[in-house]
Order: C-alpha cells, then sequence, then structure tokens
C-alpha cells in the first residue's frame, strides 16, 4: 500500500494504530465503536435502502451517498453488541465520507490488514472489514455508472 493512494483521514487512522501497542490498539478500536455517526431517518426509517454486509458475521448495513460534486458519504449500522465490528464500520465512515469518489475508489483493498489488528481480533472480523470497504467501493461506482 502505498501512502499516495490512501487518503489523508485514513492514513492518520492507520498511524494512529500503528503508534500503539497491541493490546491498545484494540482498545483505540473500541472507542472508534463509541464515535460511529447516526443513520439519518431517512435510512434507519428504511434499513431496505441499506446493504448487508454478508462478510460481516454481526449484523451489518451500510450505503454509500455520491453528490452531484463527487463527495462520498458513507453511513453505517452495526450492533453495539459487536464493538470490534461496529468500530471497524465507523473507522470506514469516518475515513470515507467527505472524500471525492476518485480517492474512496482508490483506496487499497488490503487497507483493513494495515491497521495492525490482525493478532488482536480474529481473521473472520478483518474479513468483515474487508468486506465493507469492498462493498463501499462497489456502491460507489454504481452511483457513479448510474449517471
Amino acid at each position: 500500500m502505498t501512502s499516495d493512494t490512501l487518503p489523508a483521514a485514513l492514513a492518520e487512522i492507520r498511524d494512529e494504530f500503528l503508534e500503539l501497542d497491541e493490546p491498545e490498539r484494540l482498545q483505540l478500536l473500541l472507542e472508534f465503536s463509541r464515535e460511529l455517526p447516526e443513520v439519518p431517518s431517512s435510512y434507519a426509517d428504511h434499513p431496505e435502502l441499506t446493504e448487508r454486509v454478508a462478510e460481516c458475521q454481526s449484523p451489518v448495513f451500510i450505503v454509500l451517498e455520491v453528490a452531484d460534486d463527487d463527495t462520498v458519504t458513507m453511513h453505517a449500522v452495526a450492533p453495539a453488541e459487536a464493538p470490534t465490528t461496529r468500530g471497524f464500520a465507523s473507522i470506514l465512515a469516518q475515513g470515507i465520507s467527505g472524500l471525492p469518489a476518485s480517492e474512496v475508489l482508490a483506496i487499497p483493498s488490503d487497507y483493513p490488514q494495515s491497521l495492525g489488528l490482525t493478532r488482536a481480533v480474529s481473521p473472520l472480523r478483518i474479513a468483515g472489514m474487508t468486506g465493507m470497504l469492498m462493498r463501499a467501493k462497489r456502491q460507489v461506482q454504481a452511483r457513479l455508472d448510474a449517471r
């Protein structure tokens, strides 16, 4: 992964994780879980407008919007009972929202592995975050293609 393809917000989050010892990384992930932005009522009241991330063991739903100026906003719903998954959703929602679509599409697929959490959480959890990222990128591309 090259730093020139990683958006600044996601690079900053990655660096924040890598500056910590492994046990503290898990604590940071739990902090992110408490920072997951609420979804707008337009999605909370209509969950059928969101996409289930099948790669996640926990019920996680995402939806991405692309504005006319190509700015992306990511919304995610993840249960509080699944804090690691919710933390991953929060990282992506915070790191992707506000980016131009082209930067979202250029995020390296191995971003979840770069956070230094592969020994702190199960491979299934990392696979879930990778699934979230891939689905996010696919939704952005679909929104652009639909124009």
